[in-house]
This record gives C-alpha cells, sequence and structure tokens, in this order.
C-alpha cells in the first residue's frame, strides 16, 4: 500500500511524518468501541506519526534505525552527520549483534546486552528475539532473568514499567496516568515474593514482568507499546536484600493482611478505571497463598490470568496429550503423582481433573481420584483433610499415610511423575527406577526452575531409565546420548502458551478468562507436534514455530471466548488463524520519508 508522504516541521522542533508501513500484515483488529487496540500498530492510510528528528529520533527506541537509516531519510530528519556515512540493513545488523553476543561467556552479560537493545532500538531487539528464539530465549527468561533478578539491584540502569509501592495507596490511578501509554492490552504484575524458585526478591523481581512481556511480543505478536510491567513493592523479607545498599526497593518487611489487600483492590480498580474491562492482568510469581486469593477474588470481575497457576497448567497439560501418541490409551487411563502441592501442581493436577472429565463425561470428583499429590509432609491422603489448606484439600483420597516420595511411588504405581516442588534433585535414582519398573515408557516432567532447581536432569532420566523415560522439564536441558539414540528432551515452557493465549483473549475482545479458554491452548498446542518431533522423543514442537503456534492458539482461545459469549468484538472473523496472523507486531523497519 503505497502512500504519499509528507514532511514538516512543527512548532517544538520535531518532525512530522507519514511513515510507510510494509510489515506483510494487514487487517488488524477494529474497536468498535473507538481504543486503539490493534495488536499491530497497522497502517491507515493517511496516517501521521509525530516523531522526533535528529538527535532526538536517534534516542527515541521505539523510532531509532540506527545505521539503517538511509541517506534521503538522514537528509529528511535531520540525521546527516549525526551517524557515521555508512548505511547498514536490518539483517545486517543483526548478524553483527549476534556476532557479538555470541563473544559472551557470561549469560547474564548477554542478558545486559539484550536489555540494552531494547533501550536503543526495540524494532532490532525484537527482530533479533524472533530470529533466534531457541538461542535466546534463555537469555531474555528462564533461566537468566532468575541471576538478573537477584543482582537486578546492581545492574539496574533504566527504569523499564511502573513501581507502585506503598508510598502509593491512594494515588495509584495518578500513578497509571504517569505511563506515557493510553491504550494497553496487556499487564505483567508480579510483588516478588515467589520468584521462580528463588523465593522473595522484593522489588528486583522487576526482570520478570519485563521478561515476559518482551515474549508477549516476540512469540505473541503483542505490540510493545500495548505492554505494561508493574512490580507492586510492599516490602520484603528477604535479609540479604534489606541489608544490600544497592538494593531499590522498600526497606522493610513484607505488608500483609488488610494493608496488602487494600493496596491490590486499589491497583485492580484503578487499572480497570484507566484501561478499561479488556486490559488482561497476568499475575506472575506471587506467593502461594497470595496468588490463590487474587485468582479467586478477581476472575469474575476482570480478565485476569495467573501463568503460575493456569499457564503452567495448560502447557504440562499440552505435553501429557501430546505424549499419549507414545505411551497409549487415553487421559483416563493413566495415573498421575506428583511432587509438589502448591500453586503449580495443584493448577496443573485441576486442568487435568477438567480435562479428562470433559474427555469421559465423568463428574470433576471422580476424575481428581486419578491424580495423586506428595507434599512436604508426604502423600496427600483423606486423614490429612482437616490440616490442609484449602487448595489441597480436593487432593485428600483415602489412602494410608506414605511419608517419601519413593514409597508414594511404589505404593500408587503411577504412569506419569511430575515434579513442581521447587526443590532440586528429587527425583533420585531410585525414584526414576522405580517408575521404569512398572511402565514401558515412563512419563518424567521435571518442572521446576531455574535449571539448579530442576527434579533431575535429562541425562538422569534417560540414564536411570535404560533410554525409556519420555522426559520434559521446565528450563532447558541439551540433546543427551545414551545407548547409540539421541534424546531430545521437550522444555514444559510457558512461553509455549501464555503469548497465544493473551493474543487470543485481545483478537476476540475477550472479557473473562474461562478454564475452557485454557483446554482450547493446551489442545492446540499438542496439536503442532509432529511425527518428526516424537520421533526424537520430544512432546513440544521446536522454538523455531512459535508464532505459528500462537497464532493456532490464538485462533482456538478465541473461537472459545466466541462459543461461550465472551467475546466482545464482533462480528466473528471468518479464518480466526489468518485473522489472528494479520494482528502480530512486525519488527521490519519501517521506511520515513
Amino acid at each position: 500500500m503505497d502512500k504519499t508522504m509528507k514532511e514538516m516541521r512543527n512548532g517544538t522542533g520535531d518532525s512530522v511524518m507519514d511513515v510507510e508501513g510494509k510489515s506483510g500484515f494487514g487487517g488488524g483488529v477494529e474497536d468498535v468501541y473507538g481504543e486503539d487496540s490493534a495488536t499491530e500498530d497497522q497502517p491507515v492510510t493517511p496516517w501521521t506519526v509525530s516523531v522526533a528528528s535528529g538527535y532526538t529520533l536517534l534516542r527515541d527506541p521505539r523510532h531509532n534505525k540506527g545505521l539503517a537509516f538511509n541517506g534521503k531519510e538522514r537528509d529528511a530528519h535531520y540525521l546527516r552527520g549525526l551517524l557515521p556515512p555508512s548505511v547498514l540493513s536490518q539483517e545486517l545488523q543483526e548478524r553483527k549483534l549476534m556476532h557479538n553476543l555470541r563473544q559472551y561467556k557470561v549469560p547474564l552479560q548477554r542478558y545486559m546486552a539484550m536489555m540494552d537493545l531494547q533501550e536503543r532500538n526495540e524494532r532490532l531487539f525484537y527482530k533479533l528475539l524472533i530470529d533466534n528464539v531457541e538461542e535466546l530465549l534463555p537469555v531474555v527468561y528462564t533461566p537468566t532473568v532468575g541471576e538478573a533478578c537477584q543482582k537486578y539491584g546492581s545492574i539496574f540502569r533504566h527504569p523499564q514499567g511502573l513501581y507502585i509501592s506503598l508510598k502509593e495507596k491512594g494515588k495509584i490511578l495518578e500513578v497509571l496516568k504517569n505511563w506515557p501509554e493510553k491504550s494497553i492490552q496487556v499487564i505483567v504484575v508480579t510483588d516478588g515474593e515467589r520468584i521462580l524458585g528463588l523465593g522473595d526478591l522484593g522489588c528486583q523481581g522487576m526482570g520478570i514482568p519485563v521478561g515476559k512481556l518482551s515474549l508477549y511480543t516476540a512469540l505473541g505478536g503483542v505490540r510493545p507499546s500495548a505492554c505494561l510491567p508493574i512490580t507492586i513493592d510492599v516490602g520484603t523479607n528477604n535479609e540479604q536484600l534489606l541489608k544490600d545498599e544497592f538494593y531499590i526497593g522498600l526497606r522493610h518487611k513484607r505488608a500483609t493482611g488488610q494493608e496488602y489487600a487494600e493496596l491490590l483492590d486499589e491497583f485492580m480498580s484503578a487499572v480497570k478505571q484507566n484501561y478499561g474491562e479488556k486490559v488482561l492482568i497476568q499475575f506472575e510469581d506471587f506467593a502461594n497463598h497470595n496468588a490463590f486469593e487474587l485468582l479467586s477474588r478477581y476472575r469474575s470481575s476482570h480478565l485476569v490470568f495467573n501463568d503460575d497457576i493456569q499457564g503452567t497448567a495448560s502447557v504440562v497439560l499440552s505435553g501429557i496429550i501430546a505424549a499419549l501418541k507414545l505411551v497409549g490409551g487415553s487421559l483416563a487411563d493413566h495415573t498421575f503423582l506428583f511432587l509438589g502441592a502448591g500453586e503449580a501442581g495443584t493448577g496443573i493436577a485441576e486442568l487435568i481433573a477438567l480435562e479428562m472429565s470433559k474427555q469421559t463425561k465423568a463428574p470433576l470428583e471422580q476424575t481428581r481420584k486419578k491424580i495423586w499429590l506428595v507434599d512436604s509432609k508426604g502423600l496427600i491422603v483423606s486423614f490429612r483433610r482437616e490440616l490442609l489448606q484449602h487448595f489441597k484439600k480436593p487432593w485428600a483420597h483415602d489412602h494410608e499415610p506414605v511419608k517419601g516420595l519413593l514409597d508414594a511411588v511404589k505404593a500408587i504405581k503411577p504412569t506419569v511423575l511430575i515434579g513442581s516442588s521447587g526443590v532440586g534433585k528429587t527425583f533420585t535414582k531410585e525414584v526414576v527406577q522405580a517408575m521404569a519398573s512398572f511402565n514401558e515408557k515412563p512419563l518424567i516432567l521435571a518442572l521446576s526452575n531455574p535449571t539448579s532447581q530442576s527434579e533431575c536432569t535429562a541425562e538422569e532420566a534417560y540414564a536411570w531409565s535404560e533410554g525409556r523415560a519420555i522426559f520434559a522439564s521446565g528450563s532447558p536441558f541439551d540433546a543427551v546420548e545414551y545407548g547409540g539414540k539421541v534424546f531430545v528432551p521437550g522444555q514444559a515452557n510457558n512461553a509455549y502458551i501464555f503469548p497465544g493465549l493473551g493474543l487470543g483473549l485481545i483478537i476476540s475482545g475477550a472479557i473473562r478468562v474461562h478454564d475452557d479458554m485454557l483446554l482450547a491452548a493446551s489442545e492446540a498446542l499438542a496439536a503442532q507436534v509432529t511425527r518428526e518431533n516424537f520421533d526424537k522423543g520430544l512432546i513440544y514442537p521446536p522454538f523455531s514455530n512459535i508464532r505459528k503456534i500462537s497464532a493456532h492458539i490464538a485462533a482456538n482461545v478465541a473461537a472459545k471466548a466466541y462459543d461461550l459469549g465472551l467475546a466482545s468484538r464482533l462480528p466473528r472473523p471468518k479464518d480466526l488463524v489468518k485473522y489472528a496472523e494479520s494482528c502480530m507486531y512486525s519488527p521490519i523497519y519501517r521506511s520515513y520519508r
């Protein structure tokens, strides 16, 4: 779509110009309510954007192209002399940066280099991440982001996102208005109390929302300007941080009870007031007691999603559905044993039970009986019911008390073993060998992050099961050679699910998240696993196809939103996969004239 390009000087010394938007993605989302909710800032004819010129343009990450500005652009926008004479294509810039990144031997240095790039040249950052997703995902997210959060105070250079602390109580709406973007579609928020498997990192947990939202854009195509990372700082119980001179948060113990609840309530109300009904609020890395409470309290009044409870559940269920093609039988034919009964474990268990109930038409109470959980006190059984936290009670089945995991494996004889305890090295040689003794192909999922907290390594799972285990983990592991065969361990990474889920909610204008949408996301992901993947022992598709996968997940989720009457964007598009693809943000440089 060619456009007549105009340029004029305005009163502020800025350059007002039309921008050529040949991104290859047409269409987009039109909002009947007049909100700017296109996921990509789609080209409309004519469309004008006010962009700073000259030196200021080079300091604007959204519009800066560095040495990719051509001669005409340099003349038109007062850049002549501000750049060396060489003109580099985006592809050449990308090659140079990947070469530089690979020189760093320390993962945290790569992380910092990527964050610097994001602050300097937004489109090049996302082009790099999309084109090299398998190599860079562990850099911008797990496991490196965990170390980045631990050292966030020391490496802090440039504020990203919004920090809302107890000092802002009563003024949260004003704080939200300080954020320069007015059309927000996705918020990822943490209070930093349970960052990955690393515990309470307080205000330094901001690395998680920043990392998650970069994946919303790279993997799900949600435009960067529509994403808002937020950290709610109510203090920290981490003594080491409280004594750290470089700590960036409030220096007191965590607020709890009414004070905490009131702050969160004000936050949720302010978000809805400022950004409307359809903004997705993703809770991230809250401690168990708050995670369940917040999801339960707001799921009927807001568009909310907890990635630790629901995202993890959806991605694990997808892996199990795919693995059935390798191990045989239906979901209801299998018995599940979990190590860990926190938000991840119980969330996964509930979604498996829901899918089983959907497939067999059996009541949920009955399908839950195929699933057993072990916590720090042993197997969760009915005689413990009175002392259990509310989210564990549905899993207290009739059985004699069993203390450790190995005894539980021997007593229950599960076909699927799932670790979500956050405690490393708990799937011992004896545990894996016991699983292999009564299963031809034991399914072993070691989900705890980061890598140091994984219940066992891929190498251990394959060796101890004599190459028969079907293995996936939360953190990435390299391929393993055993018995002359190469096994490629799958990664049950939430990044498979939440970007596509978020895109599906946005393109349908959903106003609530329903459990059936999570099931739809799981089924869409499982359907993307090919015979070639199965032959390598993989139960997840490669991340190199993640944008295509996200479009299919988004289409499935959007279809479910329309079916349930929860979609507000009408009429329903005829081809939801194509529509999802057409709405995705493209990081290709625009041409300026």
